[in-house]
């Protein structure tokens, strides 16, 4: 009996990686452990790049074994050669490549160092070198103290794990309220502005620039044309500015005085209506008569404006007629400044009574 197919076979479990088993050596796959240089092509060899390596037992540190490794290098003909070190847990290289050193010191670290051979056995003989690895040990921590019950401090706090799930998920919920109001803030802003584009949230420093700056909605057209109409209205009918030039404050004064006399003139008039007028209104067009030649003279243009006055005042007209007969009597043709006068003169009115 053979006992198995691979016995009956005359062949490994391995195949081809267990064909130089009778020399000691196993074919398996190695990962580089660290960043290498290659001393055949001077290429670099990074960390984790495998290979089918031959592996081979040479040696003992105490009852561990020492592997070593040769490998071929995938860019050109050279071997490298590797082997493990049990003392200080790393693998060191024996021949054909050349460490890129990345290394730190473990104590500096403070990380955990083993304890080598020699020190444990003087911990377990010695006294006196016992009590002074146990003084250093107690210096080491008094300094580690307040970073030891910062880290229990820290873990009692997070003990209660239902109570930290449900402040949790109260506090989501509430920010959750808040993005969401906050979201529908945002999307009204975009709809009224027509934007496409994520707002930032509002800062202290954004409020503060606000206020200090000032708008003016323009007025719209409705607003313009109430506001222009009450402004019309408003204004004075006859305002001071628009006399003609060369007219002084006396000629303004007589005008004012004739439009209260034309308006007087005329509320007599309505109340008298039907009793006969005081004076005769002539035609303007029709000439003057002289009594003495009978002939026609020619009427001035003043004289025509006087009459045409005469003409309209009624009888109530005596209680304001001496205001006009006080003004001092100008050439007919001139007004006040040497500015033809608007205003009708009375003299020639009364020079053609007295004739």
């Amino acid at each position: 009996k053979h006992g198995s197919l691979n016995g009956y076979h005359k062949t490994h479990a391995l195949r081809e990686r267990a064909r130089k088993l009778s020399q000691g050596i196993l074919i398996i796959r190695f990962e580089m452990p660290y960043n290498i240089w290659c001393d055949g092509c001077k290429n670099h060899i990074g960390m984790g790049v495998r290979y089918n390596a031959e592996k081979k037992k040479v040696g003992n540190y105490y009852t561990t074994p020492i592997y070593r490794f040769r490998m071929k290098c995938h860019l050109c003909v050279n071997y490298i050669e590797m082997q493990t070190d049990p003392q200080t847990c790393d693998y060191v290289i024996v021949s054909g490549a050349r460490r890129k050193e990345e290394r730190w010191d473990m104590a500096e670290n403070e990380q955990i160092l083993t304890t080598e051979r020699t020190e444990k056995e003087k911990l377990e003989t010695d006294a006196m070198y016992k009590l002074d690895h146990g003084g250093k040990d107690k210096e080491k921590l008094t300094k580690a103290l307040p970073s030891l019950s910062e880290i229990q401090d820290h873990q009692s706090g997070w003990k209660d794990d239902f109570h930290l799930n449900s402040t949790l998920r109260r506090k989501f919920r509430t920010e959750k309220k808040v993005l969401a109001e906050q979201e529908e803030k945002d999307d009204a802003v975009r709809m009224r502005t027509n934007l496409s584009i994520p707002l930032l949230p509002e800062k202290e420093e954004d409020k503060k620039l606000a206020s200090l700056l000032t708008y003016q909605a323009p007025d719209s057209f409705e607003d313009k044309q109430h506001s222009k109409r009450q402004e019309i209205s408003s204004r004075s009918w006859f305002n001071p500015s628009s006399a003609p030039l060369g007219v002084g404050g006396a000629a303004g004064g007589l005008l004012q005085r004739l439009g209260l006399q034309g308006k007087e003139a005329a509320v007599a008039k309505a109340l008298v209506k039907g009793q006969p007028c005081a004076a005769v209104t002539r035609r303007r067009s029709d000439p003057e008569v002289n009594a003495r030649d009978g002939q026609r003279s020619k009427v001035t243009p003043a004289q025509e404006a006087s009459d045409v006055a005469v003409g309209l005042s009624p009888v109530g007209q005596e209680a304001t007629g001496g205001q006009a007969d006080e003004e001092p009597r100008k050439d007919p043709d001139r007004g006040f400044g040497g500015v033809p006068s608007l205003v009708a003169d009375y003299s020639d009115s009364e020079s053609d009574s007295e004739q």
